[in-house]
């Protein structure tokens, strides 16, 4: 019985017998289990220990390199497992190759992690100190441009190490740049219009603009688009090629907000009343504290119903535009009443003669 097991561990498939298949295998499946292991040592123990210090930096470094540190692990344990097998020369390499781009991919994950996390926990905090709105615009495009920089320096490194020409690839890209060009076209024109955006400044992160009939709030100016996000909450993506070519209303931009309120007082209203509604309206206006004092009062229509009055006043930068409407509002109300002035509403009087 002992000598047919041994028959059929070792006989050959493929250039390994089975017991080497099986050594192998059982390798790859130690891997994840001891990377399984370290992932469950890392959420459960080191994490812990990291939170009782004061210092964050170790907490980072622990939060970030977890994943990266598991798939090392793996990888470690698939190549060491392969190399026991007896490979063909065609077989050997291409492992070889896919193992230093997995090795130099998982470089990169680290570093992007590490830099980003670098990025949001100290600089984010000064760019959000600072009262320049030119960090808030960089700050995004910095982090994009890191991480775009580091996978195109990883994917030439992992090319190159597998054996791969990269100054011909790169020549080769010379030669299809035409081609290349055509096919990128929106994304050229989103990146030039990115730049227009940045070069002009029509408006920065934060402030509430109308752009191809949507007003919002600038949350976001990346290489690709501009983010808003409308008054309703929804969040809005505009290619910045788009963006550059439309005409955009900067409501922030604005040295105060004008507000024309048209009043109509009743036909039988006198000259004594119509003087005291334009005062009293005037009086309101300058008197709220959210308001400028320029304040015009204008008796600018006879209408076929009503005798109107014209108000325009204008509410400082900064302050709330609806409260000071509604307050404003609420006071030529309690004041029209008091001093017995009567709005109008459409009516018609119909004067019949008889014969």
């Amino acid at each position: 019985m002992m000598s047919m097991f041994d028959d059929v561990l070792t006989k050959a498939y493929y250039g390994n017998s089975i017991g080497e298949w099986l050594i192998s295998f059982a390798l790859i499946i130690a891997s994840v289990i001891l990377a399984k292991t370290v992932y469950s040592v890392f959420g459960g123990v080191v994490k812990k220990l990291t939170k009782r210090t004061d210092n964050s930096l170790d907490d980072i470094l622990i939060d970030k390199l977890e994943e990266p540190v598991v798939f090392a692990i793996i990888i470690i344990g698939i190549w060491y497992s392969l190399q026991l097998l007896n490979q063909s020369e065609l077989t050997r390499s291409i492992i070889e190759n896919a193992y230093y781009i997995l090795i130099i991919f998982d470089i990169a994950w680290v570093l992007t992690r590490l830099l980003d996390t670098v990025i949001l926990k100290f600089i984010s905090p000064l760019v959000n100190e600072s009262q320049s709105h030119l960090d808030d615009q960089l700050l995004p495009i910095l982090r994009k441009g890191i991480k775009l920089s580091i996978w195109v320096i990883a994917a030439l490194v992992a090319l190159n190490n597998a054996g791969y020409n990269v100054s011909a690839v790169l020549a080769s890209l010379g030669i299809g740049g035409l081609a290349f060009a055509l096919a990128a076209k929106d994304t050229i024109a989103n990146l030039f219009g990115s730049l227009t955006i940045f070069v002009d400044k029509p408006f920065m992160v934060g402030d509430r603009v109308v752009v191809k009939g949507f007003d919002g709030h600038v949350r976001e100016i990346g290489l690709r688009s501009t983010r808003l996000q409308t008054l309703n909450g929804r969040m809005i993506t505009i290619p910045n090629s788009k963006v550059a070519d439309e005409s955009i209303e900067n409501i922030s931009s604005e040295p105060n907000r004008k507000i024309t309120l048209d009043l109509g007082m009743t036909c039988d209203t006198n000259h004594e009343q119509m003087k005291m509604a334009m005062d009293i309206l005037k009086e309101i206006a300058q008197q709220n504290t959210s308001t400028e004092d320029k304040v015009v009062t204008i008796f600018n229509t006879f209408n076929d119903f009503s005798l109107n009055i014209c108000l325009n006043y204008y509410i400082k930068k900064g302050m709330d535009i609806n409260n000071t409407q509604t307050e404003i509002n609420l006071e030529i109300l309690r004041r029209f009443n008091e001093a017995g002035l009567e709005l109008a509403f459409p009516t018609q009087t119909v004067y019949t003669k008889q014969l």
